[in-house]
Parts: structure tokens; C-alpha cells; sequence
């Protein structure tokens, strides 16, 4: 078999050493353009994971490598002023030019033809000369290029500028700086590589970048780059600006350049990898921003993929299948980890506020695979720290009564006073105190009759109450009969229905501490349907059944639905006065907390949204008139809403769809909505437009409740796909919201949050069993569970340390 690998890196070079190994009668050749000795960028990290499959794949080249590795297990975080340090983490590194020379000389020994110095001829070309083309030729794949309709490929330029620089200043762990300047945020990602040298990235907004001075000096670099400066040359004059600003933190040490100019990262993305005999690895296929790993080890990954596949499977087209659906799995989740860790420090200004642990808690929890849990289990007392500072009451905190987590499966007595976990503490929303974090949103059950809310309703609260949270809403509650978005759905325009809701307040307050919600909403174009199907899908009503709907704009819904009439003055005199008449109802009707629906296409939301408010007159056109239906309902539902109890609007923040709601609009809809009386916004997205395309995931929706918080300083509810006490914990500690709707979760297990302070150790006063249903406060023992292990090692291996910094040899670094 005939292998052209275009691309001597260390994804190729790697793939070419496991392919020759694997089979040693494959003719396996190299094409590299650089010579030998030839690198850019500097240090590589590598995981645990990783380095376990390098060791089962090839020992050789695992233990060369590990002989050179700088180990540390701490992530020190330098920000206004102090260093907080997290440990227990893992990391290893090489210097890439090391790296290249290992597996250059592996190939070598192997029989691998490597080609430096030399062009590969074009991908074409090698594809009908070759059983397998392998294109490990980088970001700028020219392969990639040549096939570009069949790969699909999707190049996605990011808003920071960033420069690889390495420095002399040895370092003793992974290192994040955060240097605040009048110009915006300057951010360093650092860490050791070897005994005299360290990895430097320096990263800067666009804006400050211009603010900085960089743009001039950049542009200078790049005319006299122009002007015949040899190819290759750093920008020295942004370099030398970068040492004066970062003069604290390099302690008299230089950085060292490397072809290190002012670029943007580029998010790599194939729809394909493969094209006949052709395939993608490592740049050429994906990226991942540098902020959570590097590209080198999603190559070497991909290359251990790529030769088990072609070993494991009869014929190439069969292989290249099988190692496509194999990594892209892999890759696309490490892409989701990467993008929310980009995203983050695009706008780390955004956290600039926050109290120092706070703020290294969010910076380490940023791509949401680090939690607060993992966090703890790697070191209980960083994050125990970070927790004792958290809460907006820390004179009235609830404690742990007995117990508290740690990183074993059984809890363990905890000192007296121990704080509880994130998600116990009480918080003020409007003139209530909720008693935790945890909140069932408003979930449309379908279950009225008439809009009368009935027994399931009943059972539904009250065991919600019952189930630990600090505040229950009911859902999707009608303003009219004609604002019902379905005709199962409750209302709350009657006496009757008052009376209803009258019955289960009265129940659920009389046996929890609970506060009780409502959802009040006038469903607009979304009026006027049937209950859902199995398949989500929810038929409008026709002939008698059907009503006349009302909206912002007379656009329907999507083709199977009526068309709106668009909204008179009259009528939305009417619906306003409805909305006031069914808050003061539900303040009668004993609920706690009252919330307006603004999101999720219903009548206000099409008010907020340009895609479905298309007037021209005060209502309608730039954001201002695009608020001022909704701002007057507001307005005079607060009015008569009591001052003691608390007013929420739920909103989305995003339409999922072009030209729709965008984040600054977002942003200034929540600070309008507070500005005219809302103690919080329960932030969702979506739903607006039967055309979105939302972006799915866990907790998907938090970067938007993250974004409104910290840009307005406006409580908020963060919801969507949380389903774990750990996602809470960690949501709340990192500062991206103050409260979690937990609904799916909570439909699984009612008592979801009772069995998650269980789960977490915690008995104490925010999270109160009823007397009844106490005796199922702890586990129930099950088969094996009354076991106890017996020793059977003579001598029990240390604990590893938590803290571990690089501290290379003398003779290590004398013999560089």
C-alpha cells in the first residue's frame, strides 16, 4: 500500500510512525516544505488522556517523550494584584522542536520517507498515484482548498488578536494573567515547556488592540515586511510594548519571538473530512482555541485514530469512514469546550468586576467541562475558599448541620459552620428570600379544563413545593381566554380560576417554605392551538374551534398557521388592562412571585423582536419603539403589584435566526425592563420564530443569562438544559447567574433538589424534608451496600500531592 502524507508535523509525522509500525510493508511518504530543524510556536500540552493512548500505541516514542517533560499539576491565576492558585489539575509539556525531533527520528528508525525541503506535489496528483492520502498541512490546508466543495468548509475568524511569544522566565505552573489598562484587558495564557523556558500567548480585544497602540505597530511591521524584512521576523516593536505593559509579571525577563506577529484565531470546521482516497487530519480538519489544549494533541489523536482504523478495517474507503465517525464525535465536543472558553475571554472584561476568586473560579469553569464538583475534588480547599465568599447574605448563610462533600462517594462530618453548597444559599428577590438558588421554571402542563387549573395541577405544585426548591412557578398562564396559547392551557381572567389557584397556594404554603410563582402571558400568534402532539408539533384550531388572532404584526407563525391581525390601539388597551387585572388576581390567589412572559414568540415577545415586528408607527421600528408596549404593560402591572412580593420578565435573548434580537439589543431590553420595575429576568432564548436554529447543548442557554447579568448588574435566572446540582453549583459560583431554573431535571425526579443536597452532604435549613417524607432523606441501601473492604495492601501508596510546581534540575537546564 502506497501512503502520501502531506505535512511533516507532528500529526503527520506521528500518523506516518504508528501507519509503518502497524505495517511495515506500506510505502509511507512524507512531503515537509520546512527543513528539519525548522518549528513555530513553541511549547505543547498534553493531557493524561492523551499520553495514555502515546503510551499503549507506541512506548518508544511515549517514553522519549516522557523524558523530556516539564510536570505540574497548578494553575495560577494572576489578577488585580493576587495569585490564586487551583492544584490537582495535571499537565505535561515539550517543546514542540523537541517533539518534531522524537518523532522525526522515530519515523527514521522505522524506514518512513520524509521529504524536507520539499513541496508535495498536488493533492490530485498524489491521490492517483497513492492508496491514501493523508492532508496534515495545517490551518491553511491546501488540500482542503483544492477539494473544498466536498469538505464543506466552514472558516470562522474570531475578534481577538493574540501573538505566540515564548519568554526565559521559567515558570511553575499553568498561568493565566489578567493585566487591566486604560486601554481595556491585556490576557496572558503561560506555562513551562522545558528547564529554560516558557510558552507566552499574549491575547487582546480588537478594540483595546487599537486602543493599545498595536494597530499602528503592526502595520509598520507589516510595510517593512514588505520592504524585504527576512520572512520569519517578529513584530518587535509590538513585542518590546507587550514587555513595558507585562514589566511586573516578567520580573526582569524577556520574551523571545518566533515568526510572532498580531494574528486572529480561525475555528476550523469541516461539514466532510474525506474526499475519495483523501482525508483531513489535525489543523486541517479542526481547531480548537489555544485556551483549553493544543492543536498538536487533537493531531496526534487523530493520527493514533486514523492508523487503528486503517489497521481494524478491510479497505481504505471502509477506514476513512470508520475514523471519521470515530473522532468527529470527539472533536466536535472538544470544539463546544473551546468555543465557550474563546467566548470567554473575548469578553473577559465583561468579569473584571468580580472579587478574585470569583473571578479565577469563572476563568477556570469557563468551558463548562470544568466544574465546581471536579474543581473540589482536585482541590477542596481552593474551591471552599471560593465558596465561603459566595452569597448575597453571608450573615444569615445556611451551614451544613453535620455533613458535608467530599471527594469520596460518602459524606463526612464537616467542622461546625461548614458553608453549605452554592446552590443552598438564600437570596433576596425583590422583598422575598428565597431559601436556595434552585427554581422549578414555569412548565405548561396542558392539563386545564376551560383554563381552570384542577387537581393535576395541584399535585404537580404542591409536590414541586414539597421537592426542596426555593421558588415553583406555575406555567403559561393566560391573561384572556384569547391570549391562551392552547385550550388546555390555565388562565387566570376568572373568579373561578382565582379560586382554583386560590386552593393550591393555600396547600403548598401550608406544608413547604416554598414561594410560589406565576407565568402570566398573552400567547399572540402562538394563540389558538391544539396540546402538542408526541412530536412536539401543535395543529392550530380551525372552523368553530378557531378565534381571531392578535400580534404585533400580522405575520403568521409558520404556513400551517393564521395570519394575525395586527394589534389597534384599542386592543392593546385591552390587553394591557388584562394583564393588569390578572396580576392583581394572582396577588389575591396567594402567589409570591409574579412573572410576564416576553420571550418565546408570544405577544410581548413580538413586540421586542425585529423579525416579527414590522409597525410603523410608536410601537414598532428602533428598539425604543419596540419597547413601548411591552415598558407600559410592565409599568402598570407594577403598579399594582406588591411591593413586598417580587416581579420577574422572562425574555429571549437571542431569536436563534439572522437579523433577529441581537446581544447588545438583548442587553439594553434588559436594563429598559429593569429600569421600569423588574427585580429579575429569567433569560431564555428562542422560540420566536419557527425558522431558529438554536445552538443545543448543556446548559446552552447561560451565556445569555451570564451576558445580561454581568453587562447590567440585573439579577437573573439562568435556564435551559441544567440538570445538575454540579451545573448550579457551578453556574452560581462563577457569578453567571443568581438563580437555575431546573425543569426536565425536576419532571424526572420532583424531589430532585432534596436528593441533590443529599447527594451533596448537606442537612441543613434550605433544603427541609416534610416530617412525613423523612425517613427517605438518605439512600436506601441496596445489594452489596452493607459491605465493608477488606486491606489488602501492605503498604498504601501516598496520596498524589495537590500542589505540584515545575521545578526543573540544574543539570536539566545546564544541558540546554
Amino acid at each position: 500500500m502506497r501512503v502520501a502524507v502531506i505535512g511533516g508535523g507532528p500529526g503527520g509525522l506521528y500518523f506516518a510512525a504508528l501507519a509503518k509500525q502497524l505495517s511495515p510493508a506500506w510505502e509511507v511518504t512524507v512531503w515537509e516544505r520546512n527543513a528539519p530543524d525548522d518549528t513555530f510556536g513553541f511549547g505543547v500540552v498534553f493531557s493524561d488522556e492523551t499520553l495514555d493512548g502515546i503510551a499503549q500505541a507506541d512506548p518508544e516514542v511515549f517514553a522519549a517523550m516522557s523524558a523530556e517533560f516539564a510536570r505540574w499539576t497548578d494553575i495560577d491565576v494572576h489578577y488585580r494584584g493576587e495569585v490564586l492558585t487551583s492544584g490537582g489539575h495535571g499537565f505535561a509539556a515539550i517543546g514542540r522542536k523537541r517533539l518534531l525531533q522524537l518523532l522525526q527520528a522515530r519515523c527514521a528508525a522505522l524506514g518512513v520517507d520524509v521529504r524536507y525541503r520539499t513541496q508535495a506535489p498536488p493533492a490530485a496528483e498524489l491521490a492517483a498515484s497513492h492508496d491514501l492520502v493523508v492532508a496534515a498541512d495545517g490551518v491553511r490546508s491546501a488540500t482542503r482548498a483544492a477539494f473544498g466543495d466536498s469538505f464543506g468548509t466552514d472558516l470562522d475568524e474570531r475578534h481577538c488578536r493574540y501573538m505566540w511569544l515564548a519568554t526565559d522566565k521559567v515558570l511553575e505552573a499553568f498561568t493565566f494573567i489578567v493585566s487591566e489598562h486604560d486601554f481595556g484587558t491585556l490576557q496572558v495564557h503561560a506555562y513551562p515547556f522545558d528547564a529554560t523556558r516558557s510558552t507566552f500567548i499574549v491575547e487582546i480585544g480588537e478594540e483595546a488592540w487599537r486602543k493599545a497602540g498595536f494597530e499602528e505597530l503592526a502595520a509598520r511591521h507589516e510595510e517593512a515586511v514588505a520592504g524585504g524584512l527576512p520572512p520569519g521576523a517578529g513584530d518587535g516593536a509590538s513585542i518590546r510594548r507587550c514587555e513595558e505593559l507585562l514589566a511586573a509579571h516578567l520580573g526582569g525577563h524577556r520574551l523571545i519571538p518566533n515568526n510572532s506577529r498580531w494574528i486572529r484565531f480561525t475555528t476550523v470546521r469541516n461539514s466532510g473530512w474525506r474526499h475519495g482516497n483523501t482525508v483531513l487530519l489535525g489543523d486541517a480538519a479542526h481547531t480548537a482555541h489555544f485556551s483549553i489544549g493544543s492543536g498538536t494533541k487533537l493531531a496526534m489523536e487523530d493520527a493514533l485514530a486514523l492508523a487503528a482504523c486503517l489497521h481494524e478495517h478491510p479497505d481504505v474507503p471502509a477506514a476513512l469512514a470508520a475514523y471519521e465517525a470515530e473522532r468527529r464525535p470527539v472533536v466536535e465536543s472538544t470544539q463546544r469546550a473551546a468555543q465557550a472558553s474563546l467566548e470567554w475571554f473575548e469578553n473577559a472584561g465583561r468579569y473584571t468586576g468580580q472579587e478574585p476568586h470569583q473571578f479565577a473560579f469563572n476563568l477556570l469553569t469557563r468551558s463548562r467541562r470544568v466544574t465546581y464538583d471536579n474543581l473540589r475534588v482536585r482541590d477542596a480547599r481552593f474551591t471552599d475558599a471560593v465558596a465561603a465568599r459566595h452569597g448575597t447574605d453571608p450573615g444569615a448563610l445556611p451551614t451544613a448541620a453535620a455533613t458535608v462533600t467530599t471527594a469520596s462517594a460518602t459524606p463526612a462530618a464537616a467542622p461546625a459552620g461548614t458553608p453549605a453548597p452554592p446552590m443552598f444559599r438564600p437570596f433576596r428577590l425583590g422583598g422575598l428570600r428565597l431559601r436556595n438558588r434552585v427554581v422549578v421554571p414555569p412548565i405548561a402542563l396542558y392539563t386545564a379544563q376551560d383554563g381552570l387549573p384542577g387537581d393535576f395541577d395541584l399535585v404537580h405544585l404542591g409536590t414541586q413545593a414539597l421537592g426542596g426548591s426555593g421558588l415553583v412557578f406555575a406555567g403559561m398562564t393566560a391573561v384572556s381566554a384569547e391570549g391562551r396559547a392552547t385550550t388546555a392551557c390555565p388562565g387566570l381572567y376568572t373568579d373561578a380560576q382565582e379560586a382554583a389557584w386560590r386552593r393550591i397556594t393555600d396547600f403548598a404554603h401550608g406544608r413547604s417554605g416554598a414561594c410560589l410563582g406565576i407565568q402570566l402571558t398573552h400567547a399572540g400568534r402562538r394563540a389558538a392551538t391544539h396540546p402538542p402532539r408526541p412530536d412536539g408539533t401543535a395543529p392550530p384550531l380551525t372552523g368553530a374551534a378557531g378565534r381571531p388572532l392578535v400580534a404585533a404584526s400580522p405575520l403568521a407563525w409558520d404556513e400551517r398557521s393564521a395570519v394575525p391581525r395586527e394589534a389597534t390601539r384599542a386592543d392593546l388597551d385591552l390587553i394591557a388592562r388584562d394583564f393588569v387585572r390578572s396580576a392583581e388576581r394572582a396577588d389575591r390567589a396567594g402567589f409570591d412571585v409574579l412573572e410576564l412572559q416576553y420571550g418565546h414568540g408570544h405577544l410581548m415577545s413580538g413586540f421586542l423582536s425585529p423579525l416579527t415586528n414590522r409597525r410603523t408607527d410608536a410601537y414598532g421600528g428602533d428598539l425604543t419603539g419596540r419597547l413601548r408596549f411591552p415598558l407600559e404593560v410592565l409599568a402598570r402591572v407594577r403598579a399594582v403589584w406588591p411591593a413586598g412580593k417580587a416581579l420577574v420578565v422572562r425574555i429571549s435573548a437571542t431569536d436563534w435566526a439572522e437579523g433577529g434580537t441581537s446581544e447588545a439589543e438583548a442587553v439594553e431590553i434588559a436594563r429598559a425592563l429593569a429600569g421600569a420595575g423588574a427585580d429579575a429576568l429569567d433569560v431564555s432564548t428562542g422560540e420566536v420564530v419557527a425558522h431558529q436554529r438554536p445552538r443545543f447543548g448543556r446548559s446552552y442557554q447561560t451565556p445569555y443569562a451570564d451576558l445580561i447579568r454581568n453587562a447590567t448588574g440585573v439579577p437573573v435566572i439562568a435556564v435551559g438544559a441544567i440538570s445538575t446540582y454540579d451545573d448550579v453549583n457551578s453556574i452560581l459560583l462563577a457569578g453567571r447567574a443568581d438563580l437555575c431554573a431546573v425543569g426536565r431535571a425536576q419532571l424526572h425526579d420532583p424531589l430532585w433538589t432534596l436528593h441533590a443536597a443529599a447527594a451533596q452532604g448537606y442537612h441543613g435549613p434550605a433544603a427541609p424534608w416534610a416530617p412525613a417524607w423523612r425517613a427517605g432523606s438518605g439512600r436506601p441501601p441496596g445489594a452489596r451496600t452493607d459491605r465493608v473492604p477488606p486491606r489488602l495492601e501492605l503498604l498504601r501508596a501516598p496520596a498524589a500531592p495537590v500542589h505540584r510546581r515545575w521545578q526543573p534540575r540544574p543539570a536539566a537546564a545546564a544541558s540546554r
